[in-house]
């Protein structure tokens, strides 16, 4: 039935904070931008190496944005995690936990965007 995954909506309360979180910080590309017609400002994110996209949206008149703790997260792959802990610390963007290494070598943290949706990057092993 389904041909493919396109998107994952996200509410946010400030979009263009929100943007330069995903852009400036995690490295996604922002590959359209456009009002909804019941007014709802969209932002589409893409990761490298894939086609699917994250939406931002940014509807204020639907009210505060509260996203309960581990309700939903992101996970992305990171080619050194270092290098990401490195740049969360110079932004000022926590690290909620971490960073952890499993049996098989994988080693990822956890952190938040700006309205607190979980985010996880993991960087694996060398083959």
């Amino acid at each position: 039935m389904i041909k493919k995954y396109l998107h994952t909506r996200f509410r946010v309360s400030d979009m263009e904070k929100s943007i330069e979180f995903y852009t400036g910080i995690l490295g996604l590309k922002v590959i359209e931008q456009k009002t909804s017609p019941r007014g709802s400002k969209l932002a589409f994110l893409q990761a490298p190496g894939t086609d699917s996209e994250i939406e931002l949206c940014s509807f204020p008149e639907s009210g505060k944005v509260e996203v309960p703790e581990d309700l939903v997260h992101l996970a992305f792959q990171v080619e050194n995690l270092d290098e990401c802990m490195e740049r969360l610390k110079q932004a000022g963007v926590p690290i909620t936990e971490g960073p952890i290494k499993s049996s098989n070598g994988t080693a990822f943290i956890f952190t938040e965007d700006p309205d607190k949706y979980e985010i996880e990057l993991m960087q694996y092993p060398e083959d």
